[in-house]
């Protein structure tokens, strides 16, 4: 690195006032106490009323999709796509990445089973969850690479059963439903288990905590999952997951833009007096909305119009499927060293 580089690095560290908080972080991990405690007052106070009005299956609820999931894959679309040096940077590897998702879920759609591509994305879907929670954890708790990866592996496969054993438990024979319950069981006290033996490699009591807390997402949902909580079950990781990448989506975009707009959403927000805290949520929760309440709708009135015919959850399964699959692979390194995105991310505990 030469000396210009040098200068440039400490230029943007000063400039760099908001830090993404690892106490922030692990405090998100509240929701998994707060949860349990929903389900014991809906067990012994509320007559199980909860569990019958909630969605069996959280996906079919539109306004859960509206909170969760969406918003944040929409965040991240935004910041990618409205600064212009961030696409240019990444341009070969998302043409690349687009080519793929059209030919295995566009063409490979006409031959490839539905359930082997929802499982293919039920699988990417966990990894990129729980990938993201342990690779923050990791700086904390400095695990030996064999102990960080043997974790993992045992969240993203218990958390893969979980997730199958909820969204397709109604197309699965009895005898699948309790050999994945089974498999799901044996995987989380696994993980228990190794949790217990790789602690002692973690030298701060704060990085016990990270290790534990993430041990904990699975542990809850396993629990919720198998006393038919199903919403909890996948309401507990998925805020986690969202609000974490949201911590870190804001801190970027006020470090970037705060003291000069660089770009023409921060410059209309600028001159609208908007907040640069508030810019992405507002975009991102509004945008979800307007596609996942009106999207499909609005196609189909254009498709009629032109073409005399309807075009199947264009907006809702199209549009947004590739956002989140995009998503899922653009977040493996635009957040890693040597990235744009991270010039503008710092952290504190």
């Amino acid at each position: 690195m030469n000396v210009s580089n040098i200068s440039a690095s400490a230029e943007v560290a000063i400039e760099n006032k908001l830090a993404v908080s690892f106490k922030v972080i692990i405090a998100l991990y509240l929701i998994i106490p707060l949860s349990f405690f929903i389900y014991l007052l809906d067990v012994f106070y509320w007559g199980n009323y909860l569990q019958s009005i909630l969605p069996s299956s959280p996906s079919h609820f539109v306004l859960f999709q509206i909170i969760f999931g969406t918003p944040h894959i929409m965040a991240s679309a935004i910041l990618l796509t409205s600064n212009k040096e961030y696409l240019q940077f990444f341009k070969t590897k998302l043409i690349v990445m687009t080519v793929l998702i059209i030919l295995v879920f566009g063409v490979g759609s006409l031959f490839i089973p539905y359930k082997v591509l929802y499982i293919i994305t039920a699988c990417w879907t966990v990894y990129h969850v729980f990938k993201q929670q342990h690779g923050i954890a990791r700086g904390i708790c400095r695990l030996p690479s064999w102990a960080f990866y043997w974790l993992l592996w045992l969240s993203v496969t218990a958390g893969i059963f979980i997730y199958m054993g909820i969204f397709l438990k109604n197309s699965l024979e009895p005898a699948h439903v309790e050999w994945i319950k089974m498999i799901s069981t044996v995987l989380t006290i696994g993980l228990i288990l190794s949790s217990i033996l790789c602690q002692r490699y973690v030298q701060t009591r704060f990085g016990k905590y990270f290790l534990w807390s993430n041990t904990l997402l699975i542990v809850s949902s396993f629990y919720f999952y198998t006393q038919q909580y199903y919403f909890l079950a996948i309401l507990v990781p998925r805020l986690v997951h969202d609000a974490t990448a949201y911590i870190f989506y804001v801190a970027h975009d006020y470090n970037k833009h705060h003291q000069i707009p660089q770009n023409s959403i921060y410059r209309l927000a600028a001159r609208c007096n908007l907040h640069v805290f508030l810019v992405l949520p507002l975009l991102s929760f509004s945008l979800t909305y307007l596609l996942q309440a009106y999207g499909d709708e609005w196609v189909n009135v254009i498709s009629q119009l032109f073409f005399s015919t309807d075009i199947y959850k264009a907006i809702t399964l199209g549009f947004i499927g590739y956002l989140s699959l995009m998503h899922y692979y653009t977040e493996a390194f635009t957040w890693q060293v040597g990235s744009p995105l991270r010039r503008y991310i710092r952290f504190s505990k």
